[in-house]
């Protein structure tokens, strides 16, 4: 014998479709953004911030993650070299701070910088 259990919220939703009210919402018929990609751990907390226009919450370990996959874009902003290593050493000194626990925020595993690495980037893209 077979039973089978309709929640009252079920019962809402499915009496709801029934009578069509869910036809004509945007974008149905389109695929769910980001269907199929391969998604980041911290992609629920990516679009929490995107969503709720939250950057000022994200916590510094975080903000830090941001920081270095930007870096390539943000050196080939500065205007010296001299710009460049002060920015890879205070980069760097995040990221001990965050390695010894001092920053809030989610454990990170992160390297230092190589700022010899950092100026050479910066040095090709300005080149091109």
């Amino acid at each position: 014998m077979q039973h089978w259990y309709e929640s009252s919220i079920d019962r809402q939703i499915r009496e709801a479709a029934e009578r069509g009210e869910f036809d004509d919402l945007p974008g149905t018929g389109k695929p769910l953004p980001g269907a199929g990609e391969v998604l980041p751990d911290d992609w629920w907390l990516r679009d929490l911030v995107q969503r709720e226009n939250l950057s000022a919450a994200i916590p510094a370990t975080l903000l830090l993650r941001r920081d270095i996959e930007d870096l390539p874009d943000t050196v080939a902003k500065k205007n010296s070299e001299q710009a460049v290593r002060a920015y890879v050493a205070d980069l760097n000194t995040r990221i001990a701070r965050a390695h010894r626990g001092e920053l809030a925020g989610p454990a990170i595993a992160l390297a230092l910088v190589d700022a010899d690495d950092a100026v050479r980037q910066w040095r090709s893209r300005r080149t091109r």
